[in-house]
């Protein structure tokens, strides 16, 4: 039985390692050392893309704990203050990552197989979660360790888009001569407003989760500040619900800029550099039944499944392996990516009971399902 303050050290370890995406090596071994030499996993290796595996037991289930090891770039002092625990990466999402290794450290090896993933980068383009994908393994669940908070079950997330649109006029002036030529940055800000307008006319639903939004989160453009500028780029993260697709909102843009380039007389391109469809659990799967009991054994609180308005690795391998997958964690996902980020040290601990009933609980409904399976087949 792993111990509180082991728990805790072991999380503070985490957190001393500075892990912005691509720069988990730290981590990834010291996570590795921990399992062969401390936490009974009987193999731990680091992939080719810099993913900690490790896995115990055998047999099935075979579940899946997957985690990111990286964060948001910006270093937050290492402390503890009136029982929260402080530092990059508290909230998302070291605390759900190691809390699920120390879980699944105490799972019984005959009960099935336990699969433990630190994978990279999920902040970044997803390269751990696509090297998963890209290696078809074989798994009967998963369970991705994000900050939903210790009484919810996160049960959907967004896909998403993003977008990168250039805007050349053809020439540019001098500043004082504006009317010489058009001004690429002006001109672009007028496509923007287009296609905002456009996917909020499409987006009426009142609950956020239901509905598409977009942000435009970078722009670029102009060569000096006294010519105006021939070209300009921006960047605009589309979100997309799950009643809808990427295919279908891409139509919707791709209309958008057309219709303006043409009323214009203007060249603009624009391609995809992020696309992730969206993605919702099976509400009715042994997962989110498993979870939903643990949290009542260990909580006694009835679980709230939760459609995050964000996007996770969770769409990624969702979509792809076609298993039962949810979204659970410690933390306060409002804390996440902020100045003084933090998990609450009683939450945390807890929620290692809750990961180590769930693989109960899993490991039990399984057995079912499989005993009831033969029987319907005899």
């Amino acid at each position: 039985m792993v111990s509180s303050n082991y728990a805790v050290e072991l999380l503070i370890k985490a957190l001393e390692h500075y892990t912005p995406s691509r720069s988990e090596a730290s981590l990834a071994n010291m996570i590795k050392d921990k399992c062969i030499n401390e936490l009974g996993f009987e193999q731990a290796h680091i992939d080719s893309v810099g993913n900690i595996i490790a896995t115990k037991g055998n047999g099935a289930p075979r579940i899946l704990l997957c985690g990111h090891m990286d964060t948001v770039p910006g270093q937050i002092p290492v402390r503890i203050e009136d029982d929260f625990l402080y530092g990059r990466g508290a909230s998302d999402a070291k605390a759900p990552l190691i809390a699920m290794l120390l879980a699944a450290s105490e799972f019984p090896k005959q009960r099935g197989t336990i699969i433990f993933a630190g994978v990279v980068d999920e902040e970044g383009n997803a390269t751990g979660v696509k090297q998963f994908v890209k290696s078809k393994m074989i798994v009967d669940y998963a369970i991705f360790g994000e900050p939903s908070g210790i009484d919810n079950i996160t049960i959907a997330y967004k896909g998403r888009l993003a977008i990168r649109l250039t805007c050349d006029v053809g020439d540019s002036a001098h500043a004082s001569a504006p009317w010489l030529a058009k001004n690429s940055i002006e001109e672009i800000i007028d496509f923007w407003n287009a296609i905002k307008s456009e996917i909020e006319r499409d987006s009426t639903n009142k609950y956020k989760s239901n509905s598409i939004s977009c942000s435009l989160t970078e722009i670029t453009g102009g060569s000096s500040h006294n010519v105006t500028p021939q070209k300009s780029k921006i960047t605009i993260d589309v979100r997309i619900p799950t009643h809808t697709t990427c295919e279908e909102v891409i139509d919707i843009i791709n209309g958008v800029i057309t219709k303006v380039a043409t009323k214009k007389g203007i060249k603009t391109t624009y391609r995809i550099e992020d696309r992730t469809e969206p993605f919702e659990a099976d509400h009715s799967s042994p997962l989110v039944r498993a979870l939903s009991l643990s949290i009542l054994d260990i909580r006694k609180k009835q679980p709230t499944l939760l459609r995050k308005t964000g996007t996770g690795d969770m769409n990624i391998l969702g979509n792809a392996f076609k298993v039962p997958v949810v979204t659970y964690g410690p933390g306060d996902p409002h804390a996440s990516h902020t100045a003084d980020e933090r998990i609450a040290i009683a939450e945390y601990i807890s929620s290692i009971d809750v990961f180590s009933r769930a693989l109960f609980h899993i490991s039990r409904l399984h057995n079912i399902k499989d005993i009831s399976t033969t029987k319907a087949k005899i």
